[in-house]
């Protein structure tokens, strides 16, 4: 082989190599580049843990879209998520959502579950029924005021 013809394919695999690495840094990022039609819903919560903007939305499983903002309502004193949920995707006014964990290093995400109602939801609308993320340190405080208070009852 010329020595040209082998530096054309060393560029060539360079390149590729390169292009597979930019592809994981956005997988890994949570980076997609949609150019599908999607709609705005918002839910508020009490505490979203370490949920972040490009965040998944999931129902059964299924990716249905992605966390587009988060904001504080200084009102309520709440979190406000705004989600932009794939056109194809369709769910009932009544469905739930609830932050979830998956994982090992704990990546938090926006899990739907369909209600019954007839009416979908459109653009703008607002999940009413909400459920805050876990926080594990909140847990494990609960358990040791829990563990604490029975070892004064016990005396």
């Amino acid at each position: 082989m010329k020595r040209s013809t082998i530096d054309i394919w060393v560029g060539v695999f360079v390149a590729l190599g390169f292009a597979g690495l930019l592809f994981l840094a956005l997988r890994v990022g949570n980076l997609t580049f949609s150019t599908a039609q999607t709609y705005q819903v918002q839910a508020k919560f009490a505490n979203i843990g370490g949920l972040k903007v490009r965040a998944a939305i999931k129902s059964a499983g299924v990716v249905v879209g992605r966390v587009s903002n988060v904001t504080f309502d200084s009102e309520s004193y709440e979190a406000i998520v705004t989600f932009s949920v794939d056109a194809q995707y369709r769910f009932p006014r009544d469905t739930s959502a609830k932050i979830l964990t998956a994982g090992l290093l704990g990546e938090q995400y926006v899990g739907l579950e369909a209600g019954g109602d007839g009416v979908m939801l459109k653009q703008g609308d607002r999940l009413r029924l909400t459920q805050s993320a876990i926080v594990l340190e909140n847990l494990i405080s609960q358990f040791l005021f829990n563990k604490a208070a029975e070892g004064k009852d016990g005396k």
